[in-house]
């Protein structure tokens, strides 16, 4: 049963891989084009930046450019080492070679959507059902292009579908369950150091190792792994913030200027009373809707005047004092978030001949209902979450654990970033809201296919139950009964 279980594993990986190929190379090649903050991760590779009008263009390949120096930490930038060294091996003469990059990437979204398909307790349908589901998430527009950028959202995205798929492992019995360790062990150190709101991962992470419970295993033997798991994971995590500025602590100021002057103060709403309220002057108003970099505020006498109001501090103070102007800011986040596709970042290269900014929407599934969705905003996404944890809830009360950890474990995760991005960022929310949307999405795949029932199983004689207390959870080959009708 074991040998065609990785037979069909297998199958699954190499099909997932030309379909994610295809996606990617026919007929041109899709990524995503940078938004400016590119070379926080291209100096790690020696990569050039390109300046001007980066967002119009996908710049597939990157020649050597100006030693530079960032502390940005992200595990992009151990893909972006991987393709760099790749490409020089393949005769590639540039520093960094996104087809590279996205070839790499898809394959290990390959083996994310086979692993996670082979945990399944599922029958064979079942189990195509949700491998083609989950195609469908990485593959989506709004998601897809990221695997090939000099962007950290791709290793974000890789990252939770390679914990989700080890995490579901894990609950399975035999070699199957280690292998889910390992699989959790890589997508926890890429997922949750893929950016600094992915650190939100970590207290979720350990709640869910927590809970996972293969059946038939107590004591020691239940804990043993999931303990070893925490601690790689939490020895690795430490190492890689310490090499760098964890948390993106060095753009804490840029990102209060842009939620006071992007977001709470926009010129749309009450300016002085706001303003007021957050005790800045009258002249604070030149800064509304400029950039940090564009505006220079440290440059400006008035800005150091009142610079110690630009902190979370006194924002916290506001959003407490105010809270219908808080909900409207986070009404905009949930807009931003079902939008899904920010609209100055183009999909394709320069010699595509397509017009600057073009964007591709071949596989627009969820992204695609999401942005019909968007200008609901709030009165979608809530309801659309609540209808998540509710069949998360369900998959716990029908024995069905394993799926509602995942479920919660997305979920949870994007409720929690939505409110940091919407609340304390002020700024491309729209991209940074991708990091809400596709666990979103994910987790809703995960509900859905909780609902599915589990395979008929052959009674097995009373000697081959005795000879095997751990036999494997499922017959994945075996095609299941037609469900009674209760």
């Amino acid at each position: 049963m074991r040998s065609r279980e990785l037979r069909f594993g297998l199958g699954v990986f190499v099909l997932s891989l030309g379909v994610l190929l295809v996606r990617f190379l026919v007929p041109r090649p899709v990524g995503m084009a940078d938004n400016g903050d590119g070379w926080r991760l291209l100096c790690g590779v020696g990569g050039r930046h390109f300046e001007l009008k980066s967002e119009f263009y996908v710049h597939f390949s990157y020649g050597p450019g100006t030693p530079c120096k960032s502390s940005y930490i992200s595990s992009q930038a151990w893909l972006d080492w991987f393709a760099s060294k790749l490409g020089k091996v393949l005769g590639s003469s540039a520093e960094l070679n996104l087809l590279v990059l996205g070839a790499i990437t898809c394959a290990l979204v390959a083996v994310g959507v086979a692993a996670t398909v082979l945990a399944l307790d599922l029958s064979v349908r079942g189990r195509l059902v949700a491998a083609a589901l989950l195609l469908l998430v990485m593959a989506d527009s709004a998601f897809f292009g990221y695997f090939a950028s000099v962007l950290s959202e791709g290793a974000g995205f890789l990252g939770m579908l390679l914990m989700s798929g080890g995490l579901l492992l894990m609950h399975r019995t035999g070699a199957w369950r280690y292998w889910g360790a390992a699989l959790t062990v890589v997508g926890a150190l890429v997922g949750i150091n893929a950016k600094s709101q992915t650190l939100l991962l970590i207290p979720l992470f350990v709640l869910a190792l927590a809970l996972v419970k293969p059946l038939g295993k107590r004591g020691w033997a239940r804990w043993a792994l999931p303990l070893g798991v925490l601690v790689i994971v939490g020895a690795g995590t430490a190492v890689v913030q310490s090499h760098g500025d964890p948390a993106n602590a060095g753009y804490r100021e840029a990102n209060m200027f842009h939620v006071v002057f992007d977001s709470i103060v926009d010129g749309k709403h009450d300016t002085d009373a706001d303003l007021a309220a957050l005790g800045l002057p009258p002249s604070a108003k030149k800064f509304i809707g400029k950039g940090w970099w564009e505006a220079s505020p440290w440059t400006d006498a008035d800005y150091n005047g009142f610079r110690d109001k630009i902190s979370r501090r006194n924002v916290a103070k506001y959003y407490a004092g105010h809270p219908e102007r808080t909900l409207q800011i986070l009404q905009q986040g949930a807009q931003d978030t079902l939008t899904a596709r920010p609209p100055r970042l183009g999909s394709f290269a320069e010699t595509s001949g397509l017009p600057p900014m073009a964007q591709e929407f071949r596989v627009p599934v969820f992204s695609g209902l999401s942005a019909l969705a968007a200008p609901l905003g709030l009165f979608v996404l809530v309801p659309f979450w609540l209808l998540i944890g509710w069949a998360g809830i369900r998959a716990f009360r029908r024995r069905k654990r394993e799926f509602g950890i995942v479920v919660f474990f997305l979920l949870l995760f994007a409720v929690g970033q939505f409110g940091l991005s919407a609340l304390g960022e002020g700024v491309e929310g729209v991209k940074h809201q991708l990091l809400t949307l596709f666990p979103t999405v994910l987790a809703f795949v995960f509900a859905v296919l909780s609902f599915f029932p589990k395979p008929a199983r052959r009674e097995q004689a009373p000697a081959e139950a005795d000879d095997e207390p751990t036999t494997e959870v499922f017959n994945a080959f075996s095609e299941p009964e037609m469900p009674s009708v209760r």
